[in-house]
């Protein structure tokens, strides 16, 4: 009787010993399923942060093409320099924008030397004219006797300094012809400054600043037009370089895409591969 006594305790030491490691297994089964769940959900996380990052620079680059398009449309056609707008290229290389822009540099400096070199003529003109002699070289300042000259005159300014500054080849002269037209007039501004309204200088400098102007009148369209060309093309630089870097981030967002997706395949395996564990 004892014996079967024994036998029916072992049994049911057995038996909840085998009902321990069921629950214990479906213990195991639920937190792997809860942390499936929690990683899953991780990942969902992820993927909507991502994707939200994807939409937005997406979303700018639209709007940066959409305003680069607009202002190509608003233009002028008339400036040579605006070939880029006028045939809207879309230049997304950084390096090559540079190499246009340096070739654009230079060919702007050579132009340029060309509008001084006609500016050259106007000033032949003024310093051959026969009032012209006073103003050839710098003021004798100690020669004449002027002691207050340098409290009056802040910038001294004569021809001879302009003429070496215009055929300067060591790249200190003139970059700009308009720094050229300002200094001639700082020289007859200087002389009408500095001696009264009666005096001979002061009448040959207002005489001579007075056909000056009607002469620089004549060249400042095409002045005016080569600046407004070069605010073109610094525009167009600007522009260009901004639709680079944008393509660099429309680059990088399909590059996220791509891996939206990846991560997108992983959890639909991973979901399924769950559904079929829990079932």
């Amino acid at each position: 009787m004892k014996s079967i006594e024994d036998k029916t305790l072992a049994n049911g030491n057995y038996i909840d010993m085998e009902v321990d490691k069921v629950m214990e297994a479906i213990k195991t089964e639920e937190e792997e399923e809860e942390e499936a769940t929690d990683v899953v959900e991780g990942f969902k996380h992820q993927v909507d942060e991502i994707t939200v990052k994807v939409d937005e620079l997406e979303q700018k680059v639209k709007d940066v093409d959409k305003f680069y398009t607009s202002l190509s449309k608003k233009q002028p056609n008339s400036s040579k320099g605006s070939s880029a707008v006028k045939e809207k290229q879309q230049i997304f290389s950084i390096k090559k924008l540079r190499q246009e822009a340096s070739k654009r540099e230079a060919a702007g400096e050579k132009r340029m030397q060309e509008l001084i070199r006609h500016f050259g003529t106007i000033f032949r003109q003024i310093t051959s004219h026969k009032w012209a002699w006073p103003f050839m070289h710098p003021v004798d300042v100690e020669g004449l006797g002027l002691d207050d000259y340098y409290e009056i005159i802040d910038k001294p300014m004569d021809f001879s300094t302009i003429k070496n500054q215009m055929e300067a080849k060591d790249g200190t002269g003139y970059k700009n012809v308009r720094e050229i037209c300002a200094d001639v007039r700082l020289v007859f501004k200087n002389a009408m400054t500095y001696n009264e309204e009666r005096n001979d200088v002061h009448v040959m400098a207002k005489t001579l600043l007075e056909k000056f102007e009607e002469k620089w009148l004549q060249l400042l369209p095409k002045v005016t037009e080569e600046e407004t060309r070069r605010k073109e093309e610094a525009e167009e630089f600007r522009l260009g370089m901004q639709l680079a870097k944008e393509a660099d981030n429309a680059k990088m967002a399909r590059q996220i895409s791509n891996e939206v997706r990846k991560k997108f395949l992983y959890l639909l395996a991973l979901g399924f591969t769950l559904t079929h564990f829990t079932t």
